[in-house]
């Protein structure tokens, strides 16, 4: 029997295709400059296979969450299409484009602890997609020591992160676990 499809199944469909028009002249940095939509779909996927996460606003949260930080779009379009508590949750894990990159990995250290359940999840997700990419399809400019880097820094902000969804953070273990090995960490 097929589920039943409601409003929410509406607006997450419209926040992929927003995602996906926002997105759509943006490759992924990795190996195959895969096309930038697959990285928030990827994200939101985690959060339902994996986390069991079944929350609208947080899906609909994933699937945009690097429109703020990554495209042209404005708090106010998302605000006009899909709320307030969407907008919320995305401006909780969109980065200030503004401030100098380790100023932002800082932040993003600090803040982990204090931003909402749904930015945790999302974090969540998205640190442990981003990890494995890193891992297994690397950009093609970054060097063995900017990966174990990457690594480290993923491990701190996750650590800030603790105690939200205990089947996000196994699978984030499993690929920090791996890639400590590839990486020689271990």
């Amino acid at each position: 029997m097929l589920p039943i499809f409601n409003e929410s199944t509406g607006l997450l469909l419209q926040a992929i295709h927003f995602s996906a028009v926002k997105h759509r002249d943006q490759r992924r940095k990795d190996g195959t400059h895969s096309p930038y939509i697959n990285h928030p779909i990827e994200v939101t996927k985690r959060l339902w296979d994996t986390g069991g996460v079944r929350d609208p606003t947080t899906l609909i949260s994933a699937v945009l969450h690097d429109t703020l930080e990554d495209t042209k779009t404005s708090p106010n379009e998302i605000l006009g299409i899909f709320g307030e508590e969407v907008l919320s949750v995305v401006q909780e894990v969109t980065d200030d484009k503004s401030l100098p990159k380790q100023v932002r990995k800082h932040l993003q250290i600090e803040h982990a602890p204090n931003i909402s359940k749904r930015a945790k999840l999302i974090k969540l997700a998205d640190k442990s997609c981003n990890l494995y990419d890193i891992i297994y399809s690397p950009p093609s400019l970054w060097s063995f020591q900017r990966r174990q880097q990457y690594l480290l820094w993923t491990e701190q902000v996750v650590a800030g992160l603790r105690g939200t969804n205990t089947a996000l953070e196994q699978t984030y273990d499993e690929i920090l676990f791996q890639g400590k090995q590839i990486l020689k960490l271990t």
